[in-house]
């Protein structure tokens, strides 16, 4: 599923009307039957068949009056509410509100003229918010906000035209207050909104429906990834009949200190159960007793610790002494942040020239100077930082990050050359080159200690297959969440653990591309 941002649906619904001279009452029309076809396909069945429709002024309030229109031809009863004066609905809104009977409209202008038609509300088959569009970008209030909490708390079935009413659709953020739908009809393509969360949480189930936006204007408009099943499935790449454990790759981890080796376990553990061919975990040799426990298909690499349970900057040249063969390092999970562990840190970022990724302790250590990242190696180096990391990273407040995900991320990907993976409810994945994808997979209880660790040996182990580095993040992470969401209709989502996720990986893998295979 391709995903847009509000200015670059406006920009596609422009082309249409000004260059193919399709007439923006077309687009109308087609999107307000589109929307009516699905309240009949949703309660078609029901003997009462009454619809309330709450209109803005604009033109999603159009679509709730091509919406009306089409119901009532079909025999329902509609009602609508329109928070606006006639006076102030123009063009095509205004074309298609004369065309409805007068008794069904009632225009309320305050809260206490539409909160006394609050039981209306609670009795209605379906309510449907056509109140605003994509073009909403500042907060909700006065009759609005009331007409938004009518809805939410009216018990009713709820479907939005476009968006939820009250969210932004290129951030997703909440706008004061949101419709929280149960169903969104959305025209041409899916929006940030609907994918990034919270706006996501308020969507419920997306329907995207053909408007008649040309297929070459559709085409060549800047768009996002949505990784779902159906996007993902073409790019696991099948095994070969005649392959062997040196043809899937073999990666480094470079992982672990005192108290922290369960990190390292479950990296190595999580690389094997990806599909690599071969799994060697680094770690201090004092803890090379206890890793050779926890890992039984991986091997180990015992770097001098000098029995401290760290590693120094001086066990960068053994690592790099490994790297022969290796298709692919990762450091990081359990490493500590002692200062002579920043320092290897730093020097593997400086000197591997092969594919890498840097997660938990090694994002910390990078941290404390950003600039290293110009002086990479790696034809690939990959981040894979929470809120809280990229904070540290970019200097930005967590805040700033979280309210608009993308932004931040593609900007630090940009700037530095590298590939970054903001983790978090709805990950995101940025390119060097501007990409961007958004994933559709995962739950709360991935909440728990022990799940970037699996995410990281599932990315150097894909890299290490010789996945191209986006595809790389982008199976990783939807599988990651796939598992997770395995485990989660198994056990529910409370006391989901890391090694649950792991253990589900080859299932997922399995479910991904043999959907119908029990």
């Amino acid at each position: 599923m391709k995903i847009v941002s509000a200015a670059t649906m406006r920009e596609a619904e422009r082309l249409t009307m000004d260059e193919r001279g399709i007439p923006g009452r077309v687009l109308m029309e087609t999107a307000g039957r589109a929307c009516a076809d699905i309240v009949c396909a949703e309660l078609g069945a029901t003997s009462a068949k009454t619809a309330v429709i709450v209109a803005g002024k604009g033109n999603n309030g159009g679509d709730g009056y091509v919406i009306a229109r089409c119901l009532l031809h079909r025999g329902w009863n509609v009602r609508v509410f329109v928070l606006a004066q006639r006076s102030d609905i123009a063009g095509d809104a205004a074309a298609n509100l004369e065309l409805l009977d007068p008794a069904t409209i009632a225009f309320c202008t305050t809260s206490e003229e539409l909160l006394r038609n609050a039981a209306v509300f609670h009795n209605a088959s379906i309510l449907v918010d056509a109140l605003f569009g994509i073009g909403l970008n500042t907060d909700v209030s006065g009759v609005h906000a009331d007409a938004i909490r009518l809805m939410n708390s009216a018990g009713r079935p709820v479907l939005s035209v476009d968006i939820p009413s009250g969210i932004d659709a290129s951030t997703g953020n909440v706008l004061g207050n949101a419709v929280r739908a149960d169903v969104t009809v959305t025209f041409g393509f899916a929006k940030v909104g609907h994918a990034v969360y919270p706006g996501r949480a308020y969507t419920g189930r997306l329907e995207v429906v053909d408007i008649g936006i040309p297929e070459d204007i559709a085409s060549s408009m800047k768009t996002l990834a949505y990784l779902d099943m159906e996007s993902i499935r073409p790019l696991i790449r099948s095994r070969d009949r005649c392959g062997h454990k040196g043809t899937y790759g073999h990666c480094l981890i470079v992982a672990g200190a005192s108290g922290r080796t369960g990190a390292a376990a479950l990296s190595a553990n999580s690389a094997v159960r990806t599909g690599s061919g071969l799994v060697t975990l680094a770690v201090p040799a004092s803890l090379n007793p206890i890793l050779e426990v926890k890992t039984t298909e991986a091997m180990t690499l015992p770097l001098d610790d000098k029995g401290q349970g760290f590693l120094t900057e001086g066990s960068g040249i053994q690592v790099l002494s490994e790297l022969q063969g290796k298709d692919a390092v990762a450091v990081g999970p359990g490493i500590s942040r002692h200062p002579e562990t920043i320092g290897l840190v730093r020097r593997l970022v400086k000197e591997v020239g092969v594919p890498m990724v840097v997660d938990a302790d090694g994002l910390n250590a990078i941290a404390e100077d950003v600039s290293i990242l110009r002086e990479k190696r790696s034809p690939a180096l990959i981040l894979t930082p929470h809120p809280g990391e990229m904070s540290r990273r970019s200097g930005l407040p967590i805040s700033v990050i979280e309210g608009d995900r993308i932004s931040a991320a593609v900007d630090f990907s940009v700037r530095h050359g590298v590939f970054l993976v903001l983790k978090g409810a709805g990950t995101v994945v940025a390119t060097p080159g501007g990409e961007i994808a958004i994933n559709g997979s995962g739950n709360p209880g991935m909440g728990s200690g022990g799940m970037g660790d699996v995410l990281t040996g599932i990315i150097v182990s894909l890299l290490g297959q010789n996945y191209h580095p986006f595809d790389a993040c982008c199976v990783g992470v939807f599988l990651h969440g796939f598992a997770a969401d395995s485990v989660a209709r198994e056990k529910g989502e409370i006391g989901i653990t890391a090694t649950d996720v792991q253990e589900m990986l080859p299932y997922a893998y399995r479910a991904i591309l043999h959907p119908y295979v029990k």
